[in-house]
């Protein structure tokens, strides 16, 4: 810890030699994160470059009293990327609009998303609300209490439980297939 707290002082006083070493130790990490969300090579490696700027132009604002340089470099990666996802109208094209496309991906795709939003709908309606304004409209959980207007800890309750009787249900469907499977052979 006392070496992390030496890095990140050295940060904070501009040096980029700690720019590069918190680099190293903290892109592989932040990377992951970008990635999932945006699930875009491009973008999410834009979207490190970015974060890391902002890192090394806020890092004066970093306060070790308040939590984890990670956490706060997690929250910087995770709030540029949620804007990106954000903005309707991206100005460079990042998807492939070749004629010679692979369409089976898309019906793969689109057959899983089916299946995901089967499931979902049998969800109780409240439940349902609180994973489409998280999962499918990237709000925070404070953005998204706010919107269904009620307490914050009884909307982490409801995504809980969703996400419980989500992968309840894929447990079942799994077990199925594979009572299925033994049975066909």
């Amino acid at each position: 810890m006392s070496d992390d707290k030496a890095l990140i002082l050295k940060l904070k006083s501009k040096d980029e030699t700690a720019l590069s070493l918190v680099y190293d130790k903290y892109s592989a990490a932040l990377y992951g994160v970008i990635i999932r969300m945006c699930k875009d090579e491009d973008a999410a490696k834009n979207l490190l470059q970015d974060t890391f700027m902002t890192i090394w132009e806020k890092s004066d604002r970093y306060d070790f009293e308040k939590g984890r340089f990670y956490t706060w470099a997690y929250r910087i990666a995770k709030n540029k990327t949620l804007n990106f996802l954000r903005k309707p109208n991206h100005l460079i094209q990042i998807a492939d609009l070749s004629v010679y496309k692979d369409r089976t991906e898309d019906v793969t795709r689109n057959i899983d998303d089916l299946k995901l939003k089967g499931t979902i709908k049998r969800l109780e309606p409240h439940h349902q609300k609180a994973i489409e304004l998280v999962y499918f409209n990237g709000l925070t959980h404070r953005e998204a209490h706010e919107e269904m207007n009620v307490p914050l800890g009884t909307f982490k309750s409801y995504i809980r439980q969703a996400l419980k009787q989500l992968q309840e249900s894929y447990v079942t469907v799994i077990a199925f297939l594979m009572i299925l499977i033994e049975g066909i052979r």
